[in-house]
């Protein structure tokens, strides 16, 4: 995988790893002061392993595994695929935003196509609506903030 080139944006191997602690971690109820305590750290800690600003050990990755009950490899999947670990960083930053594993619960819980396709219409139509209306200077900001996490 390339060095990323900006020296003071996380790694985005460390920003998957930290989403796929974090989708775990809710996965089982856990709030990050839960998860801290049982480890030993501080939550402020689990906050910046979720969002890749600090690199998790292998030594404290196992003492996350544990408290989260799950293997290491379960936690690590397959991160180490250089092709795919972009794309798929990216689409696991994208479930740790506020809200939307409660999104996509919902979402998967329709029955319907028809409906999840009118869901997945109007999603794409707010998103479409908010990028015409920002300013250029908060656009430039945004895919600034993208690509960071790529």
């Amino acid at each position: 995988m390339a060095k990323n080139t900006d020296e003071h944006a996380p790694h985005p191997l460390d920003i998957a790893l930290g989403s796929r602690v974090r989708l775990r971690r809710k996965e089982l109820g856990f709030s990050q002061d839960q998860l801290a305590r049982s480890v030993g750290i501080t939550f402020q800690q689990v906050q910046k392993y979720e969002h890749g600003t600090n690199r998790i050990s292998f030594s404290r990755l196992v003492e996350i595994a544990d408290a989260l009950e799950c293997s290491v490899a379960d936690l690590i999947g397959n991160l180490d695929k250089s092709k795919s670990s972009a794309s798929l960083s990216r689409q696991i930053a994208y479930l740790t935003e506020p809200g939307a594993s409660d999104l996509l619960e919902a979402y998967a819980s329709i029955d319907s196509p028809k409906r999840r396709r009118a869901i997945l219409n109007l999603a794409r139509q707010l998103a479409n609506d908010q990028q015409e209306t920002s300013p250029p200077a908060r656009a430039s900001a945004t895919s600034r903030r993208s690509s960071a996490r790529a």
